[in-house]
């Protein structure tokens, strides 16, 4: 992979007691230099993260950035993302890259909510592509992907992981929205 192809990473920060969790943007190019930054907010336990992620890519009006990275599929407590309607808005191949070893998240979302809310978050994660073990600098991540074979998702998420297991779009959106949640929590 060249240099300079950049992928945006997407994290977000919560802090307890807090309605709204904040969503951060970072555009890294694939030598690992820093290229733009942009945030959003998503309602802790809602339905809009999936909108949130669009208006960050809005926001950016990047046309030059080819991957979106999100580092989870349920920020802000089970605030589902549906990767193929990011796809679809920005164009261009969803990864979600995730750390930990898990079972699912049917079971929580089957304890921490009922009746509609309940259903609609079962659907759409059922919705979500199929999760797989991915080995990378010795390290396991999980990934899931829309708009790319699986191969191509390995290259990709290999090539933006310079060290660890952790892809640099996603571990410096996650720094940028803990330091703008720290900042917003001063205020």
């Amino acid at each position: 992979m060249k240099p300079g192809v950049r992928a945006l990473g997407l994290a977000e920060s919560y802090r307890s007691g807090r309605e709204k969790s904040t969503l951060a943007g970072a555009v890294v190019r694939a030598d690992s230099v820093v290229d733009g930054l942009a945030y959003g907010t998503c309602t802790v336990g809602g339905s809009d993260a999936t909108d949130a992620v669009v208006s960050v890519l809005d926001d950016l009006d990047r046309p030059d950035v080819r991957y979106v990275l999100v580092g989870a599929i349920a920020p802000a407590w089970y605030n589902l993302l549906s990767l193929s309607q990011i796809a679809e808005a920005a164009d261009r191949p969803v990864i979600a890259v995730t750390f930990e070893e898990s079972g699912g998240l049917e079971a929580g979302i089957r304890d921490a909510f009922s009746g509609e809310k309940r259903r609609q978050r079962l659907e759409q994660y059922r919705s979500l592509p199929d999760r797989r073990e991915l080995s990378v600098n010795d390290e396991t991540v999980y990934v899931r992907a829309c708009g790319l074979e699986d191969d191509a998702v390995d290259e990709v998420v290999r090539e933006f992981t310079p060290e660890g297991g952790r892809p640099e779009p996603i571990r410096v959106a996650r720094l940028a929205a803990r330091a703008a949640d720290e900042y917003a929590v001063r205020e």
